[in-house]
């Protein structure tokens, strides 16, 4: 029997699928950033995680990514909004919450434990030297301070304070997408640390997928190059890569990805117009092919309905 019970520090729900799911049992996740409201895009996200850990007898753990100090400050009690969101649509998690900007010294272990140089690029000339970007805008790096000497690192330093990029040495991963299939792809000498001091997403998320036992990754689909980045530093960091799992995106009716401009996609915005978190569960269902439109579910009705093979394979057009 699927039970919901509270746990833990307050307001940190946890949910589990009893006998089927123990302690030591793999985990899938949903990680947000604190520096904007969570839209039906993103809860729908977390509503494909949720289900996919609990169907498969995985814990589901909630990582908060705050490395971005900046941003975060700039939107105080984002991080409250963001967990109240997924605990309105019935979403509970396991555990306490972990926070990336309490995790500093893991990061720095894990870079002492790879093979890295100084970058003093800036991004206008990376997109000058680099090749076309990827679906996620991102641009591999070709290189361009790879071979520098000290002196020339020496000199560099006096202008402008260095990126850190590991030294991947032209390597080449595949991974494995629930729904993709294999995904495969170079691996560029991606920055571990920016020239700010902050660490870098694609070393964060990699170091504490590893730590926290996640072996199952599910996120948009627009980050789905990224992937093979992060499949080949989980090998050198000792982890055993995951699987991923690529979610369609949440569009407009233009066909460009959801965003706060597109008007009324929070819970909070939603309830202002007279759709409560139940109504809004209810339409993320109905995406997703487990329900009518309108009916009254919950999360644990969705799951007994739930089946990977059948999740729709293309973008949801959401029409407010």
């Amino acid at each position: 029997m699927r039970r919901f019970f509270q746990a833990g520090r307050a307001g940190e729900e946890r949910s589990t699928r009893g006998a089927q799911m123990t302690d030591a049992a793999g985990a899938g996740r949903f990680a947000p950033s604190p520096t904007s409201d969570l839209h039906v895009g993103n809860l729908r996200t977390a509503l494909v995680a949720w289900l996919l850990a609990r169907h498969t007898g995985r814990r589901f753990l909630v990582r908060v990514e705050d490395l971005d100090a900046a941003r975060v400050a700039a939107a105080p009690d984002v991080e409250a909004r963001q967990l109240a969101d997924l605990a309105a649509i019935g979403l509970g998690w396991d555990g306490e919450i972990v926070r990336q900007s309490e995790r500093l010294d893991r990061y720095a272990a894990a870079i002492a434990r790879l093979e890295t140089y100084e970058c003093f690029c800036t991004r206008r000339e990376i997109a000058e030297a680099a090749s076309a970007p990827h679906e996620d805008g991102y641009r591999p790096y070709p290189g361009t301070c790879r071979a520098l000497t000290e002196a020339e690192r020496a000199e560099r330093r006096r202008t402008r304070p260095p990126a850190l990029r590991v030294n991947a040495h032209g390597a080449w991963m595949s991974v494995h997408d629930r729904w993709a299939g294999t995904v495969s792809g170079p691996v560029d000498d991606f920055v571990v640390r920016r020239n700010d001091g902050a660490y870098a997403y694609n070393l964060a998320v990699v170091v504490d997928d590893v730590a926290q036992g996640v072996d199952q990754v599910v996120r948009g689909d627009d980050l789905l190059s990224s992937s093979p980045r992060q499949g080949w530093l989980t090998e050198r960091l000792g982890g055993r890569v995951p699987e991923y799992a690529h979610v369609p995106l949440v569009v407009n009716a233009e066909g460009r990805r959801l965003a706060k401009r597109d008007g009324a996609v929070s819970l909070a915005d939603l309830a202002a117009r007279g759709r409560p978190a139940g109504a809004v569960l209810a339409t993320l269902g109905h995406s997703l092919g487990l329900c009518e439109p309108g009916e009254h579910v919950t999360p644990e009705t969705l799951l007994d309905r739930f089946d990977p093979d059948a999740l729709p394979r293309g973008p949801w057009v959401y029409g407010g």
